[in-house]
């Protein structure tokens, strides 16, 4: 069997386990073991209000070398005070013991309920428990996947694979998130191994890229989460040349890294809570990147375009409203939008289209809608999806 899950890549084992964090006994720790040491880079929420877990991390990920990442969910460790900045120190000395590593040398994520105490005797519990259950195995790895799931229904995991100086290299990412998703910084827990040699800066550039065009372009609902972690492993077990400098291979690294990313993205958005569908907003004719990112941005967060959107409805008044309200530079007489290829709006009045297509094209899957604001000639975009009733469902009853 093909393995596409997390320990895809050589030298990383993993492992998934319940051990009594989530009150439904579905799996609820992971580890994630790269035994020889892996270069380490991340990026974290931008929340002011900052779990325990990104608070230790962020001095943990300046080791040399990370041997490991425990994750739990269930509980997102954040609004906790000291108590919990503790918890997640322990989880790391406790995992540290398992491998025989410093604590330094791992590092910690959490996501779940705010505001209430790690049930540390189940956590301790479940770090032993994956601690004798480490494999490279794609059932490990699945393991893995699912241990880190909150709302989300299903896993999301992708694997690259690509030649570089003569030897393959993997790349391998899984990540959770369905809701309190916001494009700034990070977006929900990803975890991504590779067997690629290449020095750190790079590495941490690398992973900076790939994830600010992809995941962090994604919006379900506006939100910022107070955990939000992404955590890139290279082993250096590919024994390609080693990437020292923005070469030919390190481009080609970062191409696939953000190839991946974004395939994450995109499943994210299609299990955001309540979500049928996605659409994509590409926004050109901007005065500057910025004002194009924020444009896209919101329009992909409008709450009327989202349900219009979920009901399969061409409404592009909604989408031009967006554009009005949220502050950018716009020239009415030049002001366009596309759904898919038909044509709704241009030079600042509605034109006549094929509604039955264009609400065919809305009903989809995934759909794109392309404006160009007339004043300049930045462009960017945005992912969102639709709004549905059982996104109001999951949130009325999601415990807090």
């Amino acid at each position: 069997m093909v393995n596409n899950t997390i320990t895809a890549a050589k030298g990383f084992l993993s492992a998934g386990v319940s051990c009594g964090i989530k009150k439904s006994g579905k799996l609820d720790l992971g580890l994630l073991v790269c035994p020889t040491g892996a270069k380490a880079s991340a990026v974290f929420t931008t929340n002011k209000i900052a779990g325990a877990p990104v608070q230790v991390s962020k001095k943990h990920i300046k080791s040399k070398k990370i041997l490991a990442v425990v994750v739990n969910s269930g509980n997102a460790n954040a609004c906790t005070g000291q108590e919990g900045i503790q918890n997640a120190i322990d989880m790391c000395s406790q995992t540290a013991r398992k491998i025989d590593t410093n604590p330094h040398n791992i590092l910690v994520a959490s996501t779940g309920i705010i505001g209430e105490q790690l049930p540390m005797k189940e956590t301790s519990s479940g770090i032993s428990k994956a601690a004798k259950v480490l494999s490279a195995s794609a059932k490990a790895g699945r393991n893995f996947a699912t241990a880190i799931m909150t709302t989300d229904t299903k896993r999301k995991e992708a694997v690259r694979q690509i030649k570089i100086s003569g030897k393959k290299v993997t790349i391998a990412g899984v990540v959770k998130g369905a809701g309190m998703i916001a494009p700034n910084m990070a977006t929900a827990l990803l975890f991504i191994s590779t067997d690629v040699s290449i020095s750190k800066p790079l590495l941490a550039g690398a992973l900076k890229g790939a994830v600010g065009d992809s995941l962090n372009k994604l919006t379900v609902d506006g939100h910022q989460s107070t955990n939000d972690t992404a955590i890139i492993l290279a082993s250096g077990l590919a024994e390609n040349r080693a990437i020292k400098k923005k070469s030919g291979n390190y481009k080609l690294f970062v191409k696939a890294l953000q190839d991946l990313c974004e395939e994450l993205a995109e499943k994210m958005a299609l299990d955001a809570e309540g979500a049928t569908r996605m659409f994509k907003v590409v926004v050109d004719g901007a005065s500057s990147k910025t004002q194009a990112g924020q444009a896209g941005r919101a329009v992909a967060e409008y709450p009327l375009v989202k349900c219009a959107v979920n009901g399969g409805d061409p409404n592009w008044g909604r989408i031009i409203c967006a554009l009005g309200s949220c502050g950018v530079k716009l020239n009415v007489k030049k002001l366009s939008c596309r759904i898919g290829d038909v044509t709704v709006f241009s030079k600042g009045v509605p034109r006549k289209f094929d509604k039955k297509k264009a609400a065919k094209i809305v009903s989809g899957r995934k759909h794109t809608i392309t404006i160009n604001l007339g004043v300049g000639k930045w462009n960017d975009f945005c992912y969102g999806c639709d709004l549905s009733r059982e996104y109001v469902k999951i949130n009325a009853d999601y415990h807090t």
